[in-house]
């Protein structure tokens, strides 16, 4: 807070400071707004030049000429750049109609659409930052289903562009959800598709640079010294308690290679690392681990059951699940993979704090 305010009064100070963060929170909140309505128009007119056969009708400058005309008609307007026109195109071609509101039949009445009348796909894709819709179009022009996948991401994580460019490069969408789990017979609904949701199989640990020989502990070392990115690979509402915790079980001291704690789910996570394949132990391992957190950590009435996370160099899934149907512990088994590009620059791919505080994501609508 300024120390120029003209009142003293600590009441009025407080206002003031009430005013300015409720001022900002609408600004936001308009150019959500704002991006939501120019994307629906940029949608539109795509939906226009496809169905009017523009390019065939006038002709192979047509993307030239209408970026022109419409620059001298709205000269304030930046967003009508010959390339921008061609991505509003894609933009309608890639969701058409019976994507985006499958449920009117009539073409004009859908370009048409008000927020009320579209389903929650429709409202993810409109709330989506402009130079995140063109990334996408870049990367799935012909995979819409992969395009929507991000879409939902971005949308319920707040990612960044680089963000969004990171987990495309690692093949997220082919990942998420793949780890082996029994989480249907052990949580209940609707936290086990919850739970199976954030999983990953393989988790990328191409992050740790390790590219040479190496043992159980330097692998585990060079996920601590890294543990910004290990969060991000892990997922949203992952917070990091510990390496090697502690377990004190009645004159036995037993260590977990990594405890966290889901924010969301409202549950420990214990996370065991092995460097070989998995195997029956492996699996009484992690079990008992689960069943002292639950007994030493775990507030009745505060946290859910906690979850157990393997993650090995290799497994055979057979015989993973053979374990996981004999526990009645909620498991997951996957493996992990350390040849996977990673960027080495994450700044920007973790929300702050003011960005967590606010919960919403300024939209960039940039050409």
């Amino acid at each position: 807070m300024s120390n120029n305010i003209t009142i003293i009064d600590p009441l009025y100070k407080e206002w003031v400071k009430e005013l300015s963060l409720r001022y900002r929170k609408s600004q936001i909140k308009a150019a959500v707004k704002v991006n939501s309505e120019m994307l629906r128009f940029y949608w539109r007119l795509g939906y226009d030049i496809v169905q009017r056969k523009a390019e065939t009708r006038w002709g192979g400058r047509f993307f030239h000429n209408l970026s022109t005309d419409l620059k001298y008609e709205i000269p304030n307007a930046a967003c009508f750049s010959v390339t921008n026109l061609k991505y509003m195109k894609y933009f309608y071609e890639m969701f058409p109609e019976s994507a985006i509101c499958p449920q009117i039949g009539d073409k004009l009445k859908c370009a048409e659409f008000s927020p009320q009348v579209g389903d929650e796909l429709q409202m993810q894709i409109f709330s989506v930052p402009w130079g995140h819709i063109k990334l996408l179009i870049d990367k799935f022009k012909k995979q819409p289903e992969k395009a929507q996948f991000f879409i939902r991401k971005i949308v319920n994580e707040g990612w960044s562009r680089d963000m969004l460019l990171n987990f495309i490069s690692t093949d997220l969408s082919e990942r998420e959800g793949k780890a082996l789990t029994n989480f249907s017979t052990t949580l209940p609904a609707p936290m086990s598709d919850l739970a199976k949701e954030i999983t990953k199989d393989p988790y990328n640990f191409a992050f740790t640079g390790i590219t040479e020989k190496y043992n159980e502990y330097q692998l585990k070392q060079a996920l601590m010294h890294n543990v910004t990115k290990f969060l991000l690979e892990l997922g949203v509402g992952f917070a990091y308690v510990g390496k090697e915790h502690r377990l004190q079980i009645d004159t036995k001291e037993k260590f977990i290679d990594l405890l966290f704690y889901n924010l969301n789910l409202s549950c420990y996570y214990a996370v065991e690392v092995k460097i070989g394949d998995f195997d029956f132990p492996d699996m009484g391992q992690i079990q008992g681990y689960v069943v002292a957190v639950n007994h030493l950590l775990r507030k009745e009435g505060r946290d859910n059951p906690t979850i157990g996370l393997l993650i090995c160099k290799s497994k055979n899934n057979t015989l993973a699940q053979y374990a996981l149907e004999g526990s009645n512990q909620p498991i997951a088994i996957s493996e992990y993979d350390l040849q996977r590009l990673y960027p080495e620059n994450v700044k920007g791919m973790i929300p702050s704090i003011a960005e967590i505080e606010d919960a919403i994501i300024i939209p960039d609508i940039d050409e």
